[in-house]
């Protein structure tokens, strides 16, 4: 599963094999990684609240022209999240009685905070609201981006993390993703806006058979958040997004309605996680292949290496390790603790609704692609509710 985050013209992007059951993750220690593999089977799921929203590749694809209307407006900075929410509720409900005259559009409306609020204990506060996202960036030598409201308002921050919950707008389909589907969500992006992002997942072999923690995720996955809490230098931001569309049969009045629905839903009470590491009991353990193979699959991989007609440079070898627990364990917690102990890696997190959760932490970027002009790529954890799974690709 590749997991991406697009704006106009970027996507940062992750990685997975369908046709492996256990994901790989790898975190730094010094110079060195550590690999973790971790299976953990619960008989319950945690109740989610789920509110409907449109599917942006619905349709034919043909017939799909830009929206008609791509909009952020920003509000005066308030001190808490809770002004925050009071504010956005106010301005969702006066524009009820206001809306826009296109038929299509996508509208951000966003309060800045005078507080630094980790999005990790926001995201971790909302009370298992799917889907829900979690994407982290590297600490930007520069400026990372701009908001702006397009009326004068400008302010240059580093982008520390972002959260989300509910979809404004979704894209997801069994099909391969293709030109077509990018072009339906970039319908919805905008320079100009450069903080409505889609944020979501690719499967890098969508004609392999898919296991079923997977099946929610379809070929891919994306979504443009309900409700956003950006993690800024010094500050934060809280928002709220509102896409429609007639042509898909989605309403700028259904759309109000569903982001009020999730709003009503928001806390802000946001409790900082702890991030220490939960003890757990090791039930049973397995790895494929054993020590022994895999140490002579690593030596026939640099022997045909170092042959002197050998293209090759580098080679991936993937290992599964299987660990039973006797615990549940909280995927954004962990992701949490992940945080702690590689300061300067990047996390994610996606889960569709009533789905397992994706969660990943990686140090370094290893692959690139000429689709966008930013790319980020890690190695990836799978976190479920009903399964844990973690591997190295």
């Amino acid at each position: 599963m590749a997991t991406a985050t697009l704006a106009r013209h970027s996507l940062a992007h992750f990685m997975d094999l369908e046709s492996i059951k256990y994901s790989i993750a790898a975190q730094p220690v010094s110079r060195r990684q550590s690999l973790h593999l971790f299976y953990h089977r619960c008989y319950h799921h945690k109740p989610c609240s789920v509110v409907a929203s449109m599917n942006g590749c619905q349709g034919n694809p043909r017939d799909r022209a830009p929206v008609g209307s791509i909009e952020t407006r920003t509000f005066p900075a308030v001190p808490s999240p809770a002004l925050a929410t009071d504010t956005l509720n106010l301005a969702i409900s006066e524009m009820k009685a206001d809306p826009p005259l296109f038929t299509s559009g996508i509208l951000r409306l966003q309060v800045p905070i005078q507080q630094q609020i980790e999005a990790i204990d926001w995201l971790h506060s909302q009370h298992q609201i799917h889907p829900r996202c979690f994407f982290s960036g590297r600490r930007q030598s520069k400026d990372f981006t701009e908001v702006t409201n397009g009326n004068g308002y400008k302010k240059s921050n580093n982008v520390v993390s972002v959260a989300g919950v509910g979809s404004a707008v979704l894209f997801r389909n069994d099909h391969p993703f293709c030109y077509n589907d990018w072009k339906s969500i970039k319908r919805f992006l905008s320079a100009n806006c450069p903080l409505i992002r889609a944020y979501g997942a690719i499967r890098f072999d969508a004609r392999a058979n898919i296991s079923s923690e997977w099946e929610p995720f379809g070929s891919f996955y994306f979504i443009i958040p309900q409700v956003e809490l950006d993690e800024l230098d010094g500050c934060s931001m809280l928002a709220t997004t509102i896409a429609w569309d007639n042509a898909f049969s989605w309403t700028w009045e259904q759309a109000v309605d569903a982001v009020e629905a999730t709003m009503t839903q928001i806390s802000s009470n946001v409790v900082k996680l702890s991030k220490e590491v939960t003890r757990s009991f090791i039930i049973s353990s397995s790895h494929i292949p054993s020590k022994m193979y895999w140490d002579l699959a690593v030596e026939r991989a640099l022997q045909i290496i170092n042959r002197s007609s050998s293209p090759l440079t580098k080679v991936v070898l993937a290992r599964s390790s299987k660990i039973v627990i006797a615990n549940d364990i909280d995927p954004i917690a962990w992701l949490a603790c992940l945080q702690v102990e590689g300061e300067n890696a990047y996390q994610f997190c996606l889960q569709p609704p009533n789905a397992p959760a994706f969660i990943g932490n990686t140090a370094s970027l290893i692959m690139n692609l000429d689709i966008v002009n930013r790319l980020l790529s890690c190695l990836c954890i799978l976190l479920t509710e009903s399964a844990c799974m973690v591997g190295l690709y």
